[in-house]
């Protein structure tokens, strides 16, 4: 199997944390433009949803194209694309959250994870997946304790992990992540439930940006 994948450093280093299988040849890019004709799938882990990309990725001769698209649903993609969780963090997990369209899709998927020593968990076409979104809404809540004085960045990080055993405090996976990313599935989420809408700490630090 002949793998395209889309990626920068950090990207590359998480999607081979589970190694990779001997017979699989791997074409390592940083746009679509430069993914080889006789591909038999490309993983975009740089994917933005802006229309440009997708036309990009829909002109390759690819049957199978799988996107790190964690806040748009599959009603915006081709069929023959596949939303993953890639934030960064969770694509390095052996298992990869993804949904799809087209149940013939599926099992191909699962193919091309399974080169990585990685399973495939099938989810709803929801934004966020379920990781992205319970991680994002336990960053805003940090946001919005941080913004009524209940404690400092690094006193509620050190809370956290030592609290829960999670592999980072809420300030510091935000920072890993993306705090614009978080904020985006925030947003998302929030067209949902008002409930999910971004703390105010948190939108004027992305401003800041």
């Amino acid at each position: 199997m002949k793998i395209a994948v889309i990626a920068g450093e950090i990207e590359k280093e998480e999607l081979l944390a589970q190694g990779v299988k001997a017979n699989i040849e791997l074409q390592w890019v940083n746009s679509p433009e430069k993914v080889s004709s006789d591909t038999d799938c490309c993983i975009d882990l740089l994917f933005n949803d802006d229309g440009s990309r997708i036309q990009l990725l829909s002109s390759l001769d690819t049957p199978l194209i799988i996107v790190n698209a964690v806040t748009i649903t599959s009603d915006f993609l081709p069929d023959n694309f596949i939303r993953i969780n890639g934030w960064a963090t969770f694509l390095k997990r052996n298992t990869i959250e993804a949904c799809c369209t087209l149940e013939s899709m599926k099992a191909k998927t699962e193919e091309v994870f399974a080169c990585f020593n990685k399973k495939t968990s099938w989810t709803a076409d929801k934004p966020g997946f379920v990781a992205a979104r319970i991680i994002s809404c336990i960053i805003n809540e940090a946001y919005l304790a941080l913004g009524e004085n209940v404690s400092t960045k690094a006193e509620i990080d050190t809370a956290m992990k030592l609290g829960t055993n999670y592999p980072y405090g809420p300030f510091e996976w935000s920072s890993k992540i993306g705090l614009n990313h978080v904020n985006q599935l925030l947003k998302a989420m929030a067209e949902e439930n008002e409930r999910y809408k971004p703390a105010e700490k948190l939108t004027k630090e992305v401003l800041a940006l």
